[in-house]
């Protein structure tokens, strides 16, 4: 027996709303279809299946009546991604010019997929990419294409099975609706299309910092760190990654955020803004510090209270590292 295809949506939005505005944007989405999932901070999905019979649209039109209401209701424009499952939603999303919607359908995953670069799979970063070029694997067919036990023998067997299963267009999970995760966000709108590395280092640092102060001055610690950049032509990219222990202090998540940024390899990218988000947060109170033999770990945290102190005495900006100094 065939099971009925399912219609998953992915729209990114093209402004970063704050925490009150994105809950009242998965609100109105629930308008259309109880099944919305929160992908913070700036996109979310859902499940158009069960909505298409009451809406008495086709797939493609009901994307576009989200899209409106997103536009009428609080002025934001999005791009959207229409296919099988959420993967395949995420990155036709991904591929989308502002305001446009690419839809892969029923059928199409294939030959969609084949052309692709192997880096727009979910989970291929450098490292993977780097190890799949060396052998002349640089798109997405080239991976369908190679023996199971060949990508095996490249990636180990857990790693091989995952990015054959995503290059054949393959994603079980289904949309679940959640409440957006609690979460810190600072963002830096450049006044002009920044090129320089340089100035792209010091600026996700300096989120990072603020993130850093935010976190100790409410008591609460972060468990995983989210930059976002956002480019001259409006596209953007995320990276996540979980820190190796949930905490407040700045230099470790500026040693996140900057990882994360060295991971996309900018280079002379034009950028227009950055976003650097904080999740997973608890109370400070449930931090467990992972013991260290080095006496410098305490200095360091002992400095950066002091300067914490001095900031609520004389302002956020009488303390600042050193590699933010005008």
């Amino acid at each position: 027996m065939s099971t009925r295809q399912r219609h998953i949506a992915h729209l990114h939005l093209h402004a970063v709303p704050n925490e009150e505005q994105y809950a009242q944007i998965i609100e109105l989405m629930s308008g259309i279809t109880p099944h919305v999932q929160a992908v913070p901070p700036d996109a979310f999905q859902l499940d158009l299946t069960s909505a298409l019979r009451y809406f008495d649209l086709s797939p493609y039109d009901l994307v576009q009546t989200v899209l409106l209401r997103l536009k009428a209701h609080h002025g934001i424009d999005g791009s959207a991604g229409l296919a099988g499952n959420r993967m395949l939603a995420a990155m036709a999303a991904d591929a989308s010019g502002p305001g446009e919607t690419t839809w892969v359908r029923e059928g199409q995953a294939a030959a969609w997929l084949y052309p692709r670069p192997v880096t727009a799979l979910p989970g291929v970063g450098r490292v993977t990419a780097d190890t799949l070029g060396r052998y002349g694997l640089h798109t997405i067919g080239q991976v369908t294409d190679l023996p199971a036990a060949t990508l095996q023998r490249l990636l180990g067997t857990g790693s091989a099975r995952l990015l054959a299963e995503r290059a054949r267009g393959h994603d079980p999970r289904p949309v679940t609706p959640s409440e957006p995760a609690a979460q810190l966000a600072a963002d830096l709108v450049l006044d002009r299309d920044c090129l320089d590395p340089d100035r792209h280092h010091r600026a996700v640092l300096g989120l990072a910092d603020r993130i850093g102060q935010r976190l100790r001055g409410d008591g609460l610690i972060a468990g995983r760190l989210t930059l976002t950049v956002r480019y001259a032509d409006r596209s953007s990219t995320t990276r996540t990654c979980a820190l190796p222990e949930p905490t407040a202090h700045s230099p470790a998540l500026a040693a996140a955020a900057l990882g994360l940024l060295n991971g996309l390899g900018l280079q002379r990218a034009r950028v227009r803004a950055f976003v650097v988000r904080a999740d997973g947060l608890l109370p400070a109170e449930r931090a467990h510090r992972q013991l260290s033999l080095d006496p410098g770990a305490d200095r360091a945290r002992a400095v950066e209270s002091a300067a914490d102190r001095a900031r609520r005495r004389f302002g956020p900006q009488a303390v600042r590292p050193a590699a933010l100094a005008d």
